[in-house]
């Protein structure tokens, strides 16, 4: 015989059973664009993941180097894809010119970034911060009894003839910083760089060996022995080392230029509250203290704390940032284009 309370019991199940189901389907998605690699794995595993928890959504990674992710912000801007971005802070500038970014809701760890990590009244934020001096292949230094360089101009040292990689100013950020810097040395500046242009052929230029476009190919270069010297960050530096290349960092007499990765909250996306509520926890210390830890992605909020080898790194990113030279983006943005012509024209023949 049938439980007098078994319909109520099985609509009560049924019930709970929908309830379950809807709160699934429920489960938001949000698309962050950032560089693939070392960056998307860290943020995955380790800086994600209590946000996603915290607010029932899911993150997902769209991977590609900063002109990637602009390149598909740019495409979708009518319908976004994305909700959130990560880009070097040079293409971040021309993201926020686009029209690509809205402003980002005000926090309390907003209130404690570097004061160069708020871009364009925050429209974009810097995420996290480092520089780029110059990298160099420690064991091969070791090896020709070579000290370790100290100035951009060591760039253009003959003992370096054949052994300098650059990185193409058209993609690489790190290249087009290093390229600035020895422009200034000529008596250059943002709005003009010919006399870098003029002195690349009798400097730098006869001692590149191959020009790349991204730090995997550099990455190979040095574990084969053909690269002895580049610009480079602190920040990859740690990063190559924890993968066993003998790549050493140093700061140079004239300036590291600081470099930025800024995150923008992509201007009408379909979740624009939980895309905010992101790039705010994005900005705390626990998350920035995350990526420190788990990537060796040193903080732009001023709160950050940590201890071992991350607070040895965070020292070390301070006293650098003390000497750190910044440079006009809006400048260099209104003419990146025709240099990148000029560079393919007369450096990449």
């Amino acid at each position: 015989m049938t439980p007098p309370f078994a319909p109520s019991l099985r609509a009560m199940l049924g019930a709970l059973l929908l309830a379950a189901g809807t709160a699934h389907a429920a489960t938001h998605t949000l698309y962050v664009g950032m560089n693939g690699g070392s960056m998307e794995k860290t943020y995955t595993e380790h800086v994600f993941k209590a946000f996603e928890q915290a607010n029932d959504v899911k993150i997902v990674v769209v991977p590609g180097t900063s002109s990637d992710i602009l390149a598909k912000a740019m495409a979708a801007r009518g319908k976004p894809q994305m909700h959130l971005m990560f880009l070097d802070d040079g293409l971040m500038y021309r993201a926020i010119r686009m029209g690509l970014c809205e402003r980002q809701t005000a926090s309390a760890s907003g209130r404690k970034l570097y004061p160069q990590a708020h871009i364009e009244g925050d429209m974009a934020t810097g995420v996290t911060m480092s520089m780029t001096g110059i990298g160099y292949n420690a064991r091969m230094f070791k090896e020709k009894g070579w000290a370790p360089p100290t100035s951009w101009q060591d760039l253009a040292d003959p003992k370096y003839k054949n052994k300098v990689v650059f990185q193409s100013i058209p993609s690489s950020t790190f290249g087009l910083h290093g390229f600035l810097m020895l422009n200034r040395i000529q008596g250059g500046n943002e709005s003009n760089v010919e006399p870098g242009f003029k002195a690349w052929p009798q400097t730098v230029g006869p001692n590149v060996l191959e020009y790349v476009s991204n730090s995997a190919k550099l990455s190979e270069m040095v574990q084969s022995g053909e690269a002895a010297i580049f610009p480079f960050t602190p920040s990859m530096t740690t990063i190559f080392q924890s993968r066993g290349l003998p790549v050493a960092y140093a700061q140079p007499k004239e300036g590291a230029v600081l470099l930025m990765v800024a995150q923008c909250v992509i201007a009408n996306n379909g979740e624009p509250e939980l895309a905010q509520k992101l790039a705010a926890y994005l900005l705390t210390p626990e998350a920035q203290k995350a990526a420190l830890e788990g990537g060796s992605y040193n903080p732009t909020n001023t709160d950050v704390a940590a201890s071992g080898k991350a607070g040895q790194e965070l020292t070390q990113m301070k006293a650098y940032l003390k000497t750190a030279v910044t440079v006009d983006w809006t400048q260099i943005n209104q003419n990146r284009s025709s240099w990148d012509r000029q560079w393919n024209r007369l450096v990449e023949r």
